[in-house]
């Protein structure tokens, strides 16, 4: 597997449990996100976008990085131009940092979108903050280690069906869910969190960390 960390313009938050996912991973900083690699302590491989956010000074040890500039006006966001980079290197896992907020919401739901369309290519995706975390959801059953009492919520992009929740507060069991229902928003782990679908497309949105350290 190889995994490639991109930095992307949200907001971020460093942790402990975010370190361990980005240890031993390859980087790539999208325009402002390379705000991120020292705050996380990483060193990318590359530096790609237009750069009309980048940061106007950066440390000393990041200026060797090869930079690769694109035209402002173009049909791709810095975020995606940076995915489809780490896709041609090989990727087949990604860890999508500040994929969330920012001064620009169309980019976060991008984000969401394209964690979807990744997974359904094969390509292993969380997206992070640091505070929250997502993950696409493909039919099946996925299980996730998150400590008793964390919220989460289901992010549905569609109709779901046979919707299974089991290690949650409230449990569901294969149900249906219509798009725009709020059905599957702000649940607990309770115990070991398993979730199954039969069909449709979501995301599990997770908040590691209690609502006191926000």
């Amino acid at each position: 597997m190889t995994r490639f960390t991109l930095l992307l313009g949200g907001e971020l938050f460093r942790t402990p449990r975010l370190d361990r996912q980005v240890a031993g991973s390859r980087v790539i900083a999208a325009d402002s996100g390379m705000r991120h690699a020292a705050t996380l302590g990483l060193l990318p491989e590359l530096w790609l976008g237009d750069f009309d956010s980048a940061p106007a000074e950066i440390e000393p040890t990041f200026a060797s990085v090869p930079r690769e500039k694109f035209p402002a006006d173009k049909d791709k966001t810095d975020g995606e131009l940076a995915i489809a980079s780490a896709l041609a290197s090989g990727a087949t896992s990604m860890v999508l940092v500040g994929a969330f907020g920012g001064a620009r919401a169309d980019h976060a739901f991008l984000h969401l979108a394209l964690a979807l369309r990744l997974a359904d290519a094969g390509t292993e995706v969380l997206l992070t903050s640091g505070r929250q975390e997502a993950h696409p959801l493909l039919p099946g059953t996925s299980s996730f280690d998150y400590d008793d009492g964390t919220l989460f919520s289901v992010l549905a992009f569609s109709e779901l069906s046979g919707l299974t929740e089991e290690g949650a507060k409230w449990p569901l069991d294969s149900v249906e869910v219509p798009f725009g229902s709020s059905l599957t928003l702000s649940n607990e782990v309770r115990g070991s969190l398993r979730v199954s679908l039969g069909s449709g497309r979501a995301l599990l949105l997770a908040h590691p960390f209690p609502a006191s350290d926000f």
